[in-house]
């Protein structure tokens, strides 16, 4: 995938994913005029994601499987797949995806790719080019077809150009780009064994269509 600076398209080992600790950050930039009052503006329109994942290992198997990735991706060099436990589908954290769940656009009788991505609220849509292979569905004017398949940065590509007017819409899992937030693994199995979970830090990576939005 062109988009992506050394990335690796495997994805993190999911079980341990699930337990992962998150944190979502801002960067947000507060000036404060002679009058008192503030200036502030954003340089990031989506919220970037830290996760640490040692709160999900469960056995030394998940050990082994966690220090055979970092190595693997030679720390923090190259970036991969990772499953948000808190936000990883179309739909709600517990729902099942469906192919209704987030719009898709509308087609126009000529277009045949359109992009996935997961509007939440009044957020900023986010964009979505990591969907989860085999998980995506879609439908238009609300009827499912499988007359697509999935191209370049997870977006959904028609057989034939959706008619214009119809309302297209899509359902699927995703992955975020994450990369080890750290050269340095420190495991050490004695603390395990006694309950003490080492620190697995990781952090979302912006894709340059993201970070320049």
């Amino acid at each position: 995938m062109a988009a992506f600076q050394a990335f690796h398209d495997v994805s993190f080992p999911v079980p341990v994913a699930r337990g992962a600790r998150v944190t979502a950050k801002r960067q947000t930039e507060i000036v404060t005029l002679g009058s008192g009052h503030e200036e502030r503006s954003t340089r990031w329109r989506y919220a970037k994601r830290t996760f640490d994942a040692g709160g999900g290992l469960r056995s030394i198997a998940d050990l082994h499987a966690v220090q055979a990735f970092f190595d693997a991706r030679m720390g923090q060099l190259y970036s991969f797949r990772f499953r948000d436990p808190l936000d990883n589908r179309s739909c709600a954290v517990e729902g099942t995806p469906s192919a209704t769940d987030q719009p898709l656009g509308v087609g126009d009788g000529t277009t045949t790719i359109f992009p996935l991505s997961k509007s939440v609220g009044a957020a900023p849509e986010r964009p979505v080019l990591l969907p989860v292979p085999g998980s995506v569905s879609v439908a238009v004017d609300g009827v499912a077809t499988s007359a697509f398949s999935i191209g370049d940065n997870g977006a959904v590509v028609f057989s034939t150009p959706p008619t214009a007017g119809a309302a297209l819409s899509a359902g699927f899992l995703f992955d975020v780009p994450t990369r080890f937030d750290t050269d340095a693994l420190d495991i050490d199995l004695t603390a395990f064994r006694a309950g003490s979970m080492p620190t697995i830090p990781l952090i979302e990576v912006f894709l340059r269509e993201a970070a320049d939005a």
